[in-house]
C-alpha cells in the first residue's frame, strides 16, 4: 500500500484514519471498529464490505 495514498485515505463512517495490516490486506479503522479489505492493491471502502473487528483485535492495535 502506497503510504502517500494511506495518508490521504479516511474511514468513510468516521472519517477518522485507517491502518493498513499488510498480512490481512485490510485497511482497520479502531474508531469504528471495521477492518476494509484491499482487493489487487485497491481498498474497498464501502461499509458492507467491510467486516466487524474483536475485541482482541481492537486490544491489539492500542499502545502500551
Amino acid at each position: 500500500m502506497d503510504t502517500r495514498l494511506l495518508e490521504l485515505l479516511v474511514c468513510p463512517v468516521t472519517k477518522g484514519p485507517l491502518t493498513y495490516k499488510h498480512d490481512a490486506q485490510e485497511l482497520v479503522s479502531r474508531s469504528a471498529r471495521l477492518a476494509y479489505p484491499v482487493r489487487d492493491g485497491i481498498p474497498v471502502l464501502l461499509e458492507n464490505e467491510a467486516r466487524v473487528l474483536t475485541d482482541a483485535e481492537i486490544d491489539e492495535g492500542r499502545q502500551p
